[in-house]
């Protein structure tokens, strides 16, 4: 039995991510830039072929202001080159006037076929700084309006950022019943009303155990005072190897050339740098043992060179699956995993975890995706 109720609850599966690292994060030594894992099209498009080969059902494709690929821009490019793989694009909301970002989501979806899932963003735009409680009401508004788009005839809306009225919605007719997933991570009450009203799938960093639950609980308080149930998914870094011990000398070798000040540089210039989620990876990290760990297999090493997401497990197969199947049963239905670097270690995951999880896509789950195209203006639907 689950933690909280959670819309999957008789799932016995999970939907398991890799990460293409588009925004300057592939490291062999973290803290130590390698021109040969730049995050290039090329770089990061194998990323992505090397999940799909290897067996992973999604992938997040990241947002933020680094020297890298534009995210729905990527997404679009891998388009052609998959043909299994989901694509989590991040969307940070107010980057793009909404009814035309709907039509981009919309376009998106239909070039991969229903393969589309959306990360919701809330952080501050490059340069700029606005209040935390004004980005999550555009934030409401823009995923309002993404919803009237993929769910109704014409988008009529009055809210306190956007309005709009008898704008038809043919534009922006998704490939998918009701639009493409939400997913979406935030700590503060702002952000947890946010989820709790419209999102699908509520993504934690981690924390030790108690914690995870205790943001289970406080994300499901909001979604049951809207009659909802979500479901729940780990952000979170790899390190696995045949032995624990192999695990762990890994560890410390990819932080082995890691100066302090060059992580703390790489830490702020991040656009969520400031943000209560990062605050409590920082958290972690004051708490850990000398080795860096806050839990069996919980290392807080990777988060002294990145900001966002800051633990890895670390261990044996046998330890990492055991570390799993916890999270499951406490009611987590996605995990979305990454480590350095991003190609290697998919290959390690995908041979020595994947082929023992029972894995799945929530968008076909959650009865999304139609059996053929769909009768929309861009699928086979009547053309005016």
């Amino acid at each position: 039995m689950s933690i909280v109720p959670i819309t999957s609850e008789a799932l016995n599966a999970a939907e398991v991510s890799w990460f293409s690292a588009l925004c300057s994060d592939d490291y062999q030594f973290l803290g130590v830039p390698d021109g040969n894992l730049r995050s290039s099209w090329a770089h990061c498009s194998s990323i992505v072929q090397k999940a799909e080969q290897g067996g992973f059902r999604n992938i997040l494709c990241p947002s933020s202001y680094q020297v890298g690929q534009d995210t729905l821009s990527f997404v679009a490019g891998c388009a052609p080159i998959t043909s299994k793989i989901n694509l989590l694009a991040a969307v940070r909301c107010g980057e793009m006037q909404p009814i035309m970002l709907a039509r981009t989501i919309a376009t998106l979806d239909h070039m991969l076929e229903g393969r589309l899932t959306v990360n919701i963003i809330s952080s501050d735009f490059p340069g700029q700084q606005e209040d935390s409680n004004y980005r999550y009401q555009r934030s409401r508004e823009v995923v309002e309006i993404l919803k009237q788009a993929w769910t109704q005839d014409e988008i009529n809306y009055q809210g306190e950022v956007y309005n709009f009225s008898g704008l038809t919605t043919d534009p922006a007719r998704p490939y998918q019943t009701g639009g493409p997933l939400l997913y979406f991570g935030g700590y503060s009450p702002s952000a947890l009303e946010l989820c709790g009203q419209h999102c699908d799938v509520y993504l934690m960093w981690p924390e030790i155990e108690e914690n995870l639950a205790d943001r289970m609980k406080a994300v499901n308080a909001v979604a049951e005072r809207y009659e909802r149930t979500l479901d729940y998914g780990l952000r979170v870094h790899m390190i696995v190897r045949d032995t624990e011990q192999e695990a762990k000398e890994y560890a410390e070798y990819i932080v082995s050339k890691l100066e302090d000040e060059q992580g703390k540089a790489i830490r702020e210039r991040a656009l969520d740098a400031k943000s209560l989620g990062v605050s409590h990876q920082a958290k972690n990290r004051d708490s850990a043992d000398d080795e860096g760990y806050i839990e069996p297999n919980l290392w807080t090493g990777v988060g002294r060179a990145r900001s966002g997401c800051g633990a890895a497990l670390v261990g044996s197969a046998d330890q990492i699956l055991s570390k799993l199947e916890r999270y499951q049963k406490m009611g987590m239905r996605a995990f979305i995993l990454s480590g350095y670097p991003h190609l290697e270690e998919a290959d390690y995951v995908s041979r020595l975890v994947l082929p023992h999880m029972n894995t799945c896509s929530l968008p076909h789950e959650y009865g999304r995706v139609p059996a053929t195209t769909p009768a929309t203006p861009l699928g086979i639907g009547e053309r005016r």
